[in-house]
């Protein structure tokens, strides 16, 4: 191509680096947002299935736990729509409830067992024995142990303000649910917490 001759169309564009920075990003952009907000406005992803009831306090405590320990990076939240899935797990996940989670835990890695459906499957003592010395119970194990869960004792003081920033997002917490979040947590360890968020995990869809 002569140095004099025009670039036009495609060419234009291939041959002009942040043009074409600018064109990927805003199709990136639009793509996204098609995708992405009209799930704002749809109720199976908006609206709580039937059963499902947003986080008592202790329960919030035990999910701040489950997040501050890094559970996540083993544990998926995610019980994906195939056959070995459902089979191993049970029903698939679906938005509906995970309305009050905020941020949701859906991750994708899975180290360990998926933990979606195990509010129930076990006992408290179970759950207990297990976060103490996981190889108590599973030999095989390779998850880290958490005994310092039962000697710290859960920080209540936060709790009013973070119910009423979960009220704020959405979640239905009464004046008289948050006054009370205190008490209800008051000399409840981080273990009992995280124990009652595990046991809650999956049981609406149950």
């Amino acid at each position: 191509m002569a140095n004099n001759e025009k670039l036009t169309g495609h060419a234009r564009i291939e041959t002009n680096n942040f043009l074409m920075i600018v064109l990927i990003t805003l199709v990136i952009a639009v793509g996204g947002l098609v995708e992405i907000v009209p799930l704002f406005f749809q109720k199976s992803t908006t609206q709580p299935i039937e059963g499902l009831k947003p986080y008592t306090a202790l329960q919030i405590a035990g999910r701040a736990v489950y997040v501050k320990e890094g559970c996540y990076n083993c544990h998926s939240q995610m019980i994906r729509p195939v056959q070995a899935e459902t089979l191993r797990y049970g029903h698939y996940s679906v938005a509906g409830e995970f309305v009050y989670d905020r941020p949701f835990q859906w991750g994708s890695k899975r180290t360990g067992p998926d933990l979606h459906r195990v509010g129930g499957r076990y006992s408290d003592e179970w759950h207990r024995i297990h976060l103490i010395n996981p190889r108590d119970l599973v030999p095989e194990s390779n998850m880290p142990a958490y005994p310092w869960l039962e000697r710290k004792t859960v920080d209540e003081n936060g709790l009013p303000k973070r119910m009423e920033v979960l009220r704020t997002l959405g979640a239905p917490y009464t004046d008289e649910e948050i006054a009370a979040s205190v008490e209800d947590v008051k000399g409840k360890t981080e273990l009992d917490a995280l124990i009652a968020y595990l046991q809650v995990l999956g049981t609406a869809r149950k």
